[in-house]
């Protein structure tokens, strides 16, 4: 009974639903962390393989099965005509605009990217981009409407 007095018990349950805003904001950040990994990767000069499940269907048999097969992961950022490294942040298909009329941020070389890229998420995470996260989030829903 002394292992149990030593923690701090409390009576909470775990939410069954998160709200659509957090759940948005969670894809982001995951998002973020593949472009950080995959940039960070480039630097060391090591792959960066993220794995993923996709169901085939097996000929012989006629059964489905899941497969692991790499995702394929596109580098959001690139080299302007000043030589600098510039990036911009994507929801889906959607640039965000992180100020009025400035959808890209750039830096000086590849280490600031991970800098700038780690700056980024952790303002997601603390809600500072969910206005532009809702309406690219409205953008593309609106396009699956007829």
């Amino acid at each position: 009974m002394s292992t149990l007095s030593t923690l701090k018990l409390v009576a909470v349950k775990k939410p069954t639903h998160i709200p659509a805003l957090q759940h948005r904001r969670n894809k982001l950040s995951a998002k973020l962390w593949e472009q950080i990994n995959l940039a960070q990767s480039q630097i060391d000069g090591k792959p960066f393989v993220v794995m993923k499940f996709r169901s085939v269907k097996d000929v012989d048999t006629g059964l489905r099965k899941q497969v692991e097969i790499p995702k394929r992961i596109k580098a959001w950022w690139f080299v302007a005509d000043t030589g600098k490294v510039c990036f911009s942040v994507k929801y889906g298909t959607r640039t965000l605009e992180l100020a009025k009329g400035k959808p890209s941020v750039q830096v000086e070389s590849a280490q600031d990217l991970v800098k700038a890229l780690s700056a980024i998420k952790s303002a997601v995470e603390a809600g500072e981009l969910d206005s532009q996260i809702e309406e690219a989030s409205n953008t593309l829903r609106k396009g699956f409407g007829k």
